[in-house]
């Protein structure tokens, strides 16, 4: 029991509708109206040029991005991690612990974001142990919870990395 509507062998293929083709003139003249090709022209310069003024001033206006100089990367620096080693050797039981490990991951989170993107602080070896420092506890708390002591063998290799960008950091580097 076939539908009707099925295509069969018997059936014959509709034609498809004849396409249209638009009837095109070729200009007996080889050569452009003259008052064409110099519109374009001054069109093209006059863009040109007001692209060039308008890149200009704005790219004199346009100021770097915040340069932050050495004593206040050093003096926030120093204070970031007195907050690590505060709070990393804080008692398990003390109830403040939570609420210390939410200031030192705040703390931590706008000193990576102010100065990671610092060309000149990148080199650092001061920069790159603490990052690496910071980055060591806020995955330990991510991980286990705020109130999660950090284990003895991490809790010594932060402590001896922010030993050592403390030290770079007095040397200057």
């Amino acid at each position: 029991m076939a539908s009707p509507t099925l295509i069969t062998p018997t059936s014959t293929p509709k034609s498809l509708p004849p396409i249209k083709t638009k009837p095109t003139t070729i200009s007996a003249t080889l050569s452009p109206p003259t008052t064409s090709t110099t519109l374009p022209n001054r069109r093209r310069e006059f863009l040109s040029t007001t692209a060039s003024i308008l890149t200009t001033t704005f790219l004199v206006h346009i100021t770097p991005a915040f340069a932050a100089s050495d004593e206040e990367y050093v003096k926030e620096t120093e204070e970031v991690i007195s907050k690590l080693r505060t709070t990393i050797t804080m008692d398990k039981n003390d109830p403040n612990v939570a609420t210390a490990v939410a200031e030192l991951r705040e703390n931590s989170n706008s000193w990576v974001a102010k100065y990671r993107r610092e060309k000149a602080l990148l080199a650092r070896t001061s920069f790159r142990d603490m990052y690496s420092a910071l980055n060591a506890v806020s995955g330990h708390y991510i991980s286990f919870g705020p109130t999660a002591p950090i284990p003895a063998k991490r809790r010594a290799r932060i402590l001896e990395e922010v030993e050592v960008a403390e030290k770079s950091l007095k040397r200057g580097r």
